[in-house]
C-alpha cells in the first residue's frame, strides 16, 4: 500500500490529543482499558491496534486447534469470571474478549488498522507524538499524549521464527510456520512433519491428526508435558453448590496459583521427583505406545521452559492411536520428499511445519526518539519490569512467562493507575525513572534470568531487551507473590521516580 505522508502543515491542525494513549487492544490493552476507565475516569484515552479486529494473539493465529496454554481463570480477567473449562480454544477467548469490550463499553476506544511507526517524547512540551500509519487509507497520522502505555505483547506478529534450514529449496512440499498459517490448507490425507515439540506443537498435532495421512513430531530433544483432564474439579463443585460466578473465578484462581506456586517450588527443591511425576503422566495416556526415553524425558530442569498443558492427553492420545508418531533426532537437511536426519533415516512428507517459536519485539519494534536522541532500549535499567530508566511517562507490559500472562497485566494496570493519581496530586506533568547514586555501581543482569527460564526466543532477544540490577526497584523476579506484594505496596516517592 503507498503511503500519502500529509504535509506538516495540513497535519498540524489535526494532531489527536488524548491524556492516555493504549497501543494494542489485545488482552493487555483491553486490561489496561477496563482499569483506566474504572481508577482514572477523569483522563482521556484510545486504543491504538494494528489489526483490523480486538485479540491479539487470539486473532493473528489461525492454524488448527489454537488454544490457551494457561487456565482461563487466571489468564483470564480478575474482574470477569471465566465460565467455562479450564483451557480454551481461541475462538471461546475472542468471544470472552468480545464480551469483555461490550459489557464495559470500551470498543469506542479503540481505533483499528492503526500502526505505530514513531514515538517521539518532547519534554519541553511533556507529551508523546506518534506517528501512526491509517493502513486503511494509506495515510500517516498523529497521534499525542501524556502517557504511553505499551500493550502490544512481546512478540513479531508479522513473521515467526524460521531456523534457517539446509538444503529448504529442494523441498517440492510445503513449509509453513503456524503464525502465518496459509487460509484453506488440505493436509486432509496427506503425510505431516511438524518441527518442534513446544505447546504449538502439542495443540496442532491432535487437531490435525483426525484428518491428515499420518502426522509426525519431530524434535530435537524433549518437552516436558503436564498431561491432565480438561476440568477444574473445585469450580465444578462451587457451581453445584449455586456459589456466585465471581466468588468461582476467584477461588479457582487462587487454587491454580497456589498449585503453581508449588510446583515452581519443587522444581527448585525437589526437581527429579517433579520429573518423574510429569513422566509418569506423560507415560498414563501413552500406554506402550512409544517408549518415554528418549521421546519424552527431557535433560533440563522442570520449569526451565514452559510447561506446555496437554488437555485430556490429547496429544499422547493421537499418538497411542497410530494417527501420530513422534521421533526424537537432529536435521541433517531438508531433501526433495523430506527431511534426512543426522542418524541417516530419512521422513517423508507432503508439508512440513515449523513450529519453532516465534521472535520478540522490544516496544513493539517502534522508532522511539527522547529528547532528539534515538532509544537503544537495550541500554535501559527495568524498573519493576513497568517503566525504564531515561524514558518517561511509559509503561511496558511485560507478563509472566511460567503462569498467566494477565495476572501481571492487572497489577501493572493497577500499578500504573495509581502512578498517574500520584502524579495528579504532585501537579506533574512528567515522571521518568533514574539511577540513585546507592543504584549505580549495582551488577547488569539480563532482564530474564538464562538460570531461571532459557526459552529459545528469549535467549535469542536479550541483547534487544533492557538489564535488571540486584536490588528493588530495579529487578525482574518474573515471580506473582513477590510481585503482588511489591508492586502494590511501592513507594512512588523512593528516589528513583523523578517527577517534574
Amino acid at each position: 500500500m503507498d503511503v500519502a505522508v500529509e504535509s506538516a502543515q495540513e497535519t498540524e491542525g489535526k494532531v489527536l490529543y488524548f491524556d492516555v494513549l493504549i497501543v494494542g487492544a489485545g488482552i493487555s490493552g483491553i486490561d489496561a482499558a477496563y482499569h483506566l476507565q474504572k481508577f482514572c475516569p477523569n483522563k482521556s484515552f484510545a486504543m491504538l491496534e494494528t489489526q483490523n479486529t480486538f485479540g491479539g494473539t487470539w486473532a493473528t493465529h489461525k492454524y488448527p486447534g489454537i488454544r490457551s496454554d494457561s487456565d482461563l481463570f487466571t489468564f483470564g480477567f480478575k474482574w470477569k469470571p471465566w465460565k467455562d473449562d479450564p483451557i480454551a480454544r481461541a475462538d471461546k477467548i475472542l468471544r470472552y474478549l468480545d464480551e469483555s469490550l461490550d459489557e464495559n463499553d470500551l470498543r469506542r476506544h479503540i481505533r483499528f488498522s492503526h500502526e505505530v511507526k514513531t514515538a517521539v517524547w518532547s519534554s519541553e512540551e511533556r507529551r508523546w507524538t506518534l506517528e501512526v500509519l491509517d493502513k486503511e487509507s494509506g495515510n500517516l497520522r498523529r497521534y499525542a499524549c501524556n502517557f504511553l502505555w505499551m500493550c502490544q505483547g512481546y512478540y513479531r506478529h508479522s513473521e515467526g521464527y524460521m531456523p534457517d534450514y539446509p538444503g529448504m529449496k529442494n523441498f517440492i512440499g510445503d513449509i509453513i510456520h503456524p503464525q502465518t498459517w496459509p487460509e484453506n490448507l488440505d493436509y486432509k490425507g496427506k503425510k505431516v512433519i511438524v518441527i518442534g515439540s513446544g505447546a504449538t506443537a502439542a495443540t496442532l498435532i491432535p487437531a490435525m491428526a483426525e484428518e491428515a495421512g499420518h502426522i509426525t513430531m519431530l524434535q530435537r530433544s524433549p518437552t516436558y508435558f503436564s498431561a491432565r483432564a480438561n476440568r477444574d474439579e473445585l469450580a465444578e463443585t462451587l457451581r453445584e453448590l449455586d456459589v456466585p460466578d465471581e466468588w468461582i473465578h476467584e477461588i479457582a484462581r487462587r487454587k491454580v496459583l497456589f498449585d503453581q506456586k508449588e510446583i515452581t517450588r519443587r522444581s527448585f527443591e525437589e526437581p527429579e521427583k517433579l520429573r518423574e511425576e510429569l513422566i509418569k503422566g506423560a507415560k498414563m495416556y501413552l500406554g506402550d505406545s512409544v517408549p518415554v526415553d528418549p521421546h519424552f524425558t527431557p535433560t533440563y530442569r522442570p520449569w526451565r521452559q514452559r510447561l506446555a498443558f496437554v488437555p485430556d492427553g490429547d496429544l499422547f492420545q493421537a499418538i497411542r492411536d497410530g494417527k501420530a508418531s513422534v521421533v526424537t533426532d537432529q536435521i541433517d537437511h531438508f531433501t526433495e520428499n523430506g527431511i534426512l536426519l543426522k542418524s541417516g533415516k530419512e521422513l517423508t512428507a507432503d508439508i512440513i511445519i515449523s513450529a519453532t517459536g516465534f521472535n520478540m519485539s522490544a516496544l513493539g519494534d517502534i522508532a522511539f526518539t527522547i529528547d532528539g536522541k534515538p532509544l537503544n532500549f537495550g541500554d535501559c535499567w527495568s524498573h519493576r519490569a513497568i517503566m525504564f530508566s531515561g524514558i518517561p511517562n511509559m509503561a511496558w507490559v511485560f507478563g509472566y512467562l511460567r503462569t498467566s500472562w494477565t495476572m501481571r497485566s492487572d497489577m501493572v494496570a493497577e500499578f500504573v493507575c495509581r502512578l498517574m493519581k500520584h502524579m495528579a496530586q504532585k501537579g506533574a506533568r512528567m515522571v521518568v525513572p533514574e539511577l540513585r547514586d546507592e543504584d549505580k555501581n549495582m551488577p547488569e543482569k539480563p532482564f530474564v534470568d538464562p538460570e531461571n527460564f532459557n526459552a529459545g526466543y528469549l535467549t535469542r532477544a536479550l541483547k534487544i531487551m533492557p538489564k535488571q540490577g540486584d536490588k528493588d526497584p530495579w529487578v525482574h523476579t518474573q515471580d506473582y507473590y513477590v510481585d503482588k506484594e511489591t508492586l502494590a505496596n511501592a513507594d512512588l516517592d523512593d528516589g528513583t521516580l523523578i517527577y517534574k
